[in-house]
């Protein structure tokens, strides 16, 4: 395996307690009380926290947006670019982080991506950050955390989701199983490849753009929210037509929340990966489930879907 093919956190641990995050909101504004709950969360774990000046600032006509594009990107890149930070948090998701990434110098991202002890920086988030995973992948080239967020209401309820962020955070990711208690064998087989993907929708947004310009070859992971099964079907025809699930080694699906019956979205992703000839795992748990698992992006894996019980290692070697 070759170094590009590896991150430094299969082998140890991404933070430690005394390390410092910045929060971030690339999308929608916080509130003051989730704020300050998410704050307290990371701190509690040891960490030392910084916040962003646009976080509370919601943008003057779109209240959707956490202030103009501009502060938000600021606030980003500024964290990135802080030799002190070693990993960038986002505080929550829903929709604006896309707006960012044209007006980002990945160049100089890249030239910032070492922390002071010589390993990557990380960034963590899921949801409309799929955007920001995306563009980590296509211009840098490092793993990163694709997790439920601090600022959101599943983190402050789910007991499981705050101890799996913690593992994820602060335990090596090598040889771990990513497998949920939901999980199903939709098609059988064995295999490897880089993790990529996300939230299906925002996959989708960004056809034709930079980042999907860069091949994603390896196990993509899919899944949704808040999207009716026509909706998830054009996005899945967006993503054959411009060659990303012919790139795919295997796929696998996580949570379709609120995303009309369930039934019919199985029989969807049934129909569309039937023709691949590739292993698919139904529900393996990670997305907008109220107990989402984490996943890690940008490193490679295995998933043996044969047998009973599916395996999706960490790190295992192609």
């Amino acid at each position: 395996m070759t170094r590009s093919s590896r991150s430094p956190y299969l082998d140890s641990a991404p933070l430690q307690p005394g390390d410092t995050v910045a929060l971030v909101a690339p999308a929608g504004p916080g509130d003051e009380a989730s704020l300050q709950r998410a704050v307290g969360f990371y701190e509690a774990w040891g960490l030392r926290v910084r916040v962003g000046e646009a976080v509370l600032t919601p943008h003057p006509r779109a209240k959707y947006l956490a202030g103009p594009d501009d502060a938000r990107r600021r606030d980003l890149v500024d964290a990135w670019l802080d030799p002190e930070v070693d990993a960038v948090v986002a505080l929550r998701g829903g929709y604006g982080a896309l707006r960012l990434l044209d007006g980002i110098d990945w160049d100089e991202m890249r030239r910032a991506a070492a922390r002071l002890d010589g390993r990557p920086k990380l960034l963590t988030g899921s949801s409309d950050i799929t955007a920001l995973h995306e563009a980590v992948r296509a211009h840098l080239d490092l793993a990163t955390l694709f997790c439920p967020m601090p600022g959101n209401n599943v983190f402050r309820d789910s007991e499981f989701v705050r101890d799996d962020v913690h593992r994820w955070l602060f335990e090596p990711w090598g040889g771990r199983d990513l497998i949920g208690p939901k999980a199903e064998v939709m098609s059988p087989g064995t295999a490897t490849g880089r993790f990529t993907g996300g939230n299906l929708s925002l996959l989708a947004a960004a056809m034709g753009a930079p980042e999907a310009a860069v091949a994603a070859p390896g196990i993509l992971f899919l899944e949704d929210i808040t999207e009716e099964p026509y909706r998830l079907d054009g996005y899945l025809t967006q993503l054959r037509r411009a060659g990303r699930l012919a790139a795919a080694s295997a796929v696998v699906l996580g949570s379709w929340h609120e995303c009309g019956d369930l039934d019919l979205v199985r029989a969807l992703m049934e129909e569309e990966f039937a023709r691949a000839g590739i292993p698919v795992l139904w529900e393996q748990g990670f997305g907008h489930d109220p107990n989402a698992l984490s996943i890690p992006l940008g490193v490679d894996g295995v998933l043996d879907a044969n047998g009973d019980r599916a395996k999706l290692t960490v790190g295992a070697d192609a």
